[in-house]
């Protein structure tokens, strides 16, 4: 038995409606996408889907009382909620260089978070 499962493509701007077909595990085909980013979409979130994670964690003795910083790599889209409890309760101190690490190995997915930008001291 087939069934179809309905997504919105977040892969470019165009947010095309997308429709995989399914027939048990097997991903039948993939309807909807005006590019290829489309396809790789829909198959990725139909069976794993990922997203990034951008927020801001406290840090002290910077001109700022926030550091931007994100996950180097998309991360499993059930965990963000726990990443971002955990990056919540982070406290840096400056400085803080644009890619520094901030969080390793976030919920053993593999990625780290990194700090968007640098951060010296006041």
């Amino acid at each position: 038995m087939t069934e179809t499962s309905h997504y919105l493509c977040i892969g470019c701007p165009l947010g095309c409606r997308l429709e995989v077909e399914t027939e048990g595990d097997e991903i039948i085909e993939v309807r909807g996408q005006s590019c290829k980013r489309g396809d790789t979409f829909a198959r990725q979130e139909h069976v794993d889907p990922r997203r990034f994670v951008t927020t801001t964690v406290a840090i002290e003795g910077a001109p700022w009382p926030r550091l931007p910083v994100a996950t180097a790599e998309a991360i499993p889209k059930h965990l963000m909620r726990e990443v971002c409890a955990t990056l919540h309760t982070l406290r840096l101190e400056a400085p803080v260089e644009l890619g520094d690490v901030v969080l390793r190995d976030a919920h053993g997915t593999g990625v780290d978070v990194v700090a968007t930008r640098s951060l010296g001291r006041r």
